[in-house]
């Protein structure tokens, strides 16, 4: 007979910061041109929920530019990024932590995969 499907148990989740490289021009296959760049900045946010597992994600002024950077069409291939999970310290929060997701700029993405960053930017 068969047996019934062990429960994970979900994990606490703690801040934490990690490097990732969007690859954009896959996940804006066959948008509208005046479409990409607001759908960029979109994806950016659903990848960081479902990474990072919060529905607060906030973009860095940075980030947005660079996306935007050669227009709402022509959207860099692929992006560099940091996402941190960080603790909400707003009293009326809903939730308990919110991911800041900030641009890191890369001479070339060759040999890049996921990685816990080692050099915080520190935030202004």
């Amino acid at each position: 007979e068969r047996m019934p499907k062990e429960r994970k148990e979900k994990k606490e989740i703690s801040p934490v910061t990690r490097d990732y490289t969007l690859n954009l021009h896959k996940r804006l296959h066959k948008i509208q041109f005046k479409k990409r760049a607001p759908r960029a900045i979109r994806e950016i946010q659903r990848f960081a929920q479902k990474n990072m597992y919060t529905n607060d994600v906030r973009i860095d002024k940075e980030l947005n530019s660079f996306i935007w950077s050669k227009g709402i069409r022509n959207i860099p291939r692929k992006v560099r990024v940091r996402i941190s999970r960080k603790q909400n310290e707003e009293d009326d929060a809903k939730e308990q932590f919110y991911s800041l997701v900030q641009f890191v700029e890369v001479e070339s993405f060759s040999g890049m995969g996921t990685e816990i960053a080692k050099n915080q930017i520190l935030l202004k």
